[in-house]
């Protein structure tokens, strides 16, 4: 599914308009509509509902599901902001001439003095002061407006956006200054600002509203962000052949684990043989030999030359993947085996966890990256080699730009885990859950990535397909365990019937 921008949500909105040769306000009762029909479904007619509209059109809306809404028997408190009188957008004054004679509306336009209705945590305030077509930071009356309904305690339900947030990009934005809904009806799409979870406190529970917009220009509007659900990945996953042989699976190396880590490399390990690699071979210090052979005794194992932490990463055959970082550490000794792989190993590779930690240690290393190659760092990883950011929205925005300027893959984990690609596409993952936060689910991620680039995908979307797997294989734990109770080797061994749910064919 694509993710617009608040210009391209522009274009589409004035394509449906121009192919349905409708109005502006006709668009705008579709919208109003939607809206109403959710307050209806949520609540009876005897809540007590507070709307605030702006001089926008997200007020129209507003003023519009107001309308709408006295049709079924609700009972509404309207107030319009028309501060310093007539700079009302044409959708919202029409909207305010229907509403007018509605009966069940007390309707107040606030021209200069307002007096706020008293608020409280029994009542439904609908947010229709400010959408998607904001252009500057709330500020003065709207601001303490914004202020007064978060600090109300009122159940907040938001229209398309909640007003002071814009759509996609708020570095700078003062939070004060944003509402806090508990509910946002976003119009056909959500927002790309939704999925960062300094945002979440605004957002709250996102419903999308379908509008029925039009599919040629939603197809044909282009985007830089996209949001991978099911059908995508299911549309995209090959079965195998009955005649396939471990070697068509193709082959991984990894280097992981050491002295007290080695269950780092169980789990990458796991994770690429339960996603369907044919071959995988870990490198380890000595110390590995017992755990590995005992816990994953179908991988082969080859021994470093040191005893509790890898000093040398030598490739004695030819592999599909090299994949390095689960549980390695960061010694002296770690660090130069790495330095030395990356200067001389000129295909693309996976590095993450101490990989990573170790090209922090020597961040010139970052220029001795194997184009094409996908680092997959959480958020310490990501910051430790690219200075702190504060922000989800801070890092996806660095990310994009050192992707392109490296031409590496960047998975940045998290909630919605985003992978960014050097051309600027930026791919956000719908699977997982809250479980997921647990040691060595990012060491098994980076196993399913593994598998999935041997068996022949393409680098830059086998890396999508198999962060929506490895997500899905959280999902069908946590039904067994709960999001308290889930631990890696559940996700790890939850991979195949996640792939299995995803290729299978209907009986």
């Amino acid at each position: 599914m694509k993710i617009f921008t608040t210009d391209g949500i522009r274009r589409i909105d004035e394509a449906t308009i121009e192919a349905e040769n409708i109005s502006s306000l006709d668009l705008m009762e579709r919208a109003a509509s939607a809206v109403a029909y959710e307050v209806i479904s949520r609540w009876r007619p005897s809540k007590r509902l507070v709307i605030f509209a702006g001089p926008g059109n997200n007020g129209g809306d507003a003023l519009a599901a107001a309308r709408m809404l006295s049709e079924q028997g609700y009972r509404s408190e309207v107030y319009l902001f028309n501060i310093k009188s007539s700079h009302l957008s044409p959708c919202c004054s029409t909207n305010k001439d229907r509403l007018q004679d509605c009966p069940n509306v007390e309707f107040n336009e606030v021209v200069d003095t307002f007096n706020p209705p008293e608020l409280g945590p029994d009542d439904v305030v609908l947010d229709g002061l400010f959408g998607s077509g904001l252009r500057s930071p709330l500020k003065g009356g709207y601001s303490a407006l914004v202020q007064y309904i978060n600090d109300s305690g009122a159940y907040t339900v938001s229209i398309d956006v909640p007003s002071g947030l814009f759509g996609e990009w708020n570095m700078g934005t003062d939070h004060r200054n944003i509402i806090k809904a508990k509910l946002t009806l976003a119009f056909q799409f959500k927002r790309l600002s939704f999925f960062f979870a300094e945002n979440a406190q605004f957002v709250g529970e996102v419903k999308v509203l379908d509008l029925d917009m039009d599919e040629r220009a939603i197809a044909q509007v282009p985007t830089d962000f996209y949001l991978i659900e099911r059908d995508d990945v299911k549309a995209a996953l090959r079965p195998h052949n009955p005649f396939i042989n471990k070697y068509d699976n193709g082959t991984v190396f990894l280097v992981a684990g050491s002295y007290g880590m080695m269950g780092a490399a169980v789990l990458a390990a796991r994770g690429a043989t339960r996603a369907g690699a044919g071959l995988v071979t870990v490198h380890a210090p000595r110390c590995g030999f017992v755990p590995l052979s005992t816990a994953v005794p179908e991988v082969l194992f080859e021994a470093d030359r040191n005893e509790i932490f890898t000093t040398n990463i030598d490739l004695y055959h030819k592999y599909s993947v090299v994949a390095l970082g689960p549980g390695m550490g960061t010694s002296d000794e770690t660090v130069d085996a790495v330095d030395t792989f990356l200067k001389s190993y000129r295909q693309p590779c996976i590095l993450d966890a101490d990989a990573l930690n170790c090209i922090a240690k020597r961040p010139i290393l970052l220029r001795s990256i194997p184009k094409g190659s996908i680092l997959t760092p959480h958020e310490a990883e990501f910051d430790r080699l690219f200075d702190l950011h504060r922000t989800d929205e801070e890092r996806l925005k660095k990310a994009i730009d050192v992707s392109k300027l490296y031409e590496v893959t960047i998975v940045l984990k998290g909630h919605y885990t985003m992978t960014v690609r050097p051309d600027g596409k930026v791919y956000i993952n719908s699977s997982g859950n809250a479980g997921m936060a647990t040691a060595g689910s990012g060491d098994c991620l980076t196993g399913v990535i593994a598998a999935f680039i041997a068996q022949g995908y393409a680098p830059d979307w086998g890396v999508v397909l198999a962060v929506y797997v490895h997500g899905l294989a959280g999902d069908i734990a946590v039904e067994e365990q709960g999001t308290h109770g889930l631990i890696a080797p559940d996700i790890a061994n939850s991979v195949g019937r996640a792939i299995h749910s995803l290729v299978k064919r209907p009986e």
